[in-house]
């Protein structure tokens, strides 16, 4: 069994099959996901899991040089938003980099995470809860 914190199979062959500049998306549970975009259904229920609960796992294993959401979220989720970069100012330290966090429009994001390796569809009801998180490396 593993010993860290990330134990859901799928996510973490991703996480560790991702190579620099590679993209993965954490969804909420509207986002629509193409067919040709790997899915990954994390959600039960409503808010359950959690979009938070899900960043902190995947960034617990990924190294990330930057991350995008839509410029909608600060506007209608501003607590969301907070949140998010109170974890992306975290990581920056947790990691040693500056991670560059970027924003478009939700009809942009939406066209980007069509380009993800894949999708990971969480139980988040919180409008514009969705974020595309860029690997890096770690040397």
């Amino acid at each position: 069994m593993k010993k860290t914190a990330l134990l859901n199979g799928p996510l973490s062959a991703l996480i560790a099959q991702l190579g620099h500049g590679e993209e993965i998306c954490i969804s909420d549970a509207g986002l629509p996901i193409p067919e040709t975009v790997t899915r990954i259904d994390l959600a039960l229920t409503r808010g359950i899991p959690s979009f938070l609960d899900v960043l902190d796992a995947i960034s617990s294993e990924m190294m990330v040089e930057k991350a995008l959401v839509a410029e909608e979220l600060s506007v209608n989720s501003s607590a969301l938003h907070s949140a998010i970069n109170e974890r992306i100012n975290r990581l920056e330290t947790a990691q040693g980099n500056w991670i560059s966090l970027q924003t478009v429009c939700h009809e942009k994001f939406k066209l980007r995470s069509a380009s993800c390796r894949a999708v990971v569809r969480t139980g988040e009801c919180t409008p514009y809860a969705n974020i595309i998180l860029t690997a890096g490396v770690d040397f």
